[in-house]
């Protein structure tokens, strides 16, 4: 069974999970977004604090405030970064996006080291986590569906009431309508979504309720 630690970090209030195997103490960091020292330090502190072990860095797309500290808990934890291929060019060109939104600050590019695919399985622990490939936020947006506890970590394709933005480059509002609907929503109604930023919802309110569905 996995528990799981929410943290906010930087300016787009993102949502980064730590998802822990109890039977293990093994976990894996998913859209790590820390920005800055303080953030970086709250990070550690609860790890240490839990006695986990970090594994693996998992993206579920990489745009610049979910990715922001990949290279960070890489290199801290000796942890591998995961995540769709089709995401390469923006993990290559984060110093780009950051210039893109006004933000003056270099950022190291980011190497996907585990290039996932749809359908792929990740072990964490004795937990398992089933990729699902939802492009139209990114090309290589994914969304992670733990069936056991149902949980899915939808990244920013799906939120409460709302869907993730696609006029960034490689966006496509009917790419990400038709997977949302076709591969998301198909899931049990009282499956937990965890988005990338905001609160979280369930697949039956979501299939309800949000307009944009």
């Amino acid at each position: 069974m996995l528990k799981i630690k929410q943290f906010i970090f930087n300016p787009f209030d993102e949502n980064t999970y730590l998802l822990v195997d109890e039977a293990t103490r093994r976990a894996a960091v998913v859209d790590p977004g820390m920005f800055n020292d303080r953030e970086q330090e709250v990070f550690d502190s609860y790890v240490k604090a839990n006695d986990i072990e970090i594994t693996q860095i998992i993206n579920t797309h990489m745009h610049l405030d979910h990715c922001f500290g990949d290279n960070y808990v890489a290199d801290r934890y000796s942890a591998k970064v995961s995540a769709h291929i089709a995401d390469e060019s923006l993990a290559a060109g984060l110093r780009q996006q950051c210039l893109r939104f006004g933000m003056d600050m270099y950022a190291t590019p980011v190497e996907i080291n585990v290039k996932l695919e749809d359908g792929d399985v990740i072990k964490i622990g004795d937990s398992s986590l089933r990729v699902i490939h939802i492009p139209g936020h990114s090309p290589g947006g994914i969304a992670l569906y733990d069936a056991e506890d149902k949980i899915l970590i939808s990244g920013d394709s799906l939120f409460e009431g709302s869907i993730g933005r696609t006029d960034l480059p490689g966006g496509s509002h009917s790419e990400l309508v038709n997977a949302v609907r076709t591969r998301l929503l198909t899931l049990p109604a009282d499956t937990k979504v965890l988005p990338g930023h905001g609160p979280s919802t369930t697949i039956g309110r979501e299939r309800q309720f949000n307009p944009y569905l």
